[in-house]
């Protein structure tokens, strides 16, 4: 019995040296949600800022790895520590931005070149618009199959499949 207190002390001592220790960047929970948000993880945003250091580490001491220069670019939030998030781009790279740098705005990344964008969401509704591929647009109401995206004063319904910055499953009203 005295053996099995022990035990749980020194498990409860471990515990509160690596918490106490270290930053521990928390990634999407059992329950889905960001330890300091509240607010689901993994989810999208955007690059408010023109400019973003994304740093090896959630701190201004951490090296910088490389610099976001494309304001409105759709990122992935896969984790939160403090005022700092871990996300990712189109391509998988990533690391760790200040939150002050981030929009909850929503915008997607056309993936397909010369995407035709639809007056409506189906797939012989006449077209309205052409975008290129690599372009940001704004992203509004999402069907379980398309979304309307609105990019240089044009804007209509694109199939999701086209689309990096927003969920295979997500539903925008």
């Amino acid at each position: 019995m005295q053996a099995d207190i022990m035990l749980r002390s020194l498990k409860a001592l471990a515990l509160a040296l690596v918490v106490g220790g270290a930053p521990i960047a928390a990634d999407a929970a059992s329950d889905g949600r960001g330890p300091v948000t509240n607010l689901p993880l993994p989810r999208f945003v955007s690059m408010k800022a023109a400019e973003g250091n994304v740093r090896r580490g959630p701190s201004l001491s951490h090296r910088i790895d490389w610099v976001y220069v494309r304001r409105d670019m759709p990122l992935e939030i896969t984790a939160e520590y403090g005022h700092w998030r871990r996300v990712r781009d189109r391509d998988g790279a990533g690391g760790w931005l200040h939150y002050a740098l981030l929009s909850g705005s929503r915008t997607v990344i056309v993936e397909k070149d010369r995407l035709v964008v639809l007056a409506r969401p189906v797939p012989d509704a006449p077209g309205v618009a052409e975008f290129g591929l690599g372009v940001i647009a704004a992203l509004g109401k999402c069907l379980p199959d398309w979304c309307e995206i609105e990019a240089g004063g044009h804007s209509g319904w694109a199939p999701k499949s086209a689309l990096w910055g927003v969920g295979r499953d997500e539903l925008r009203d």
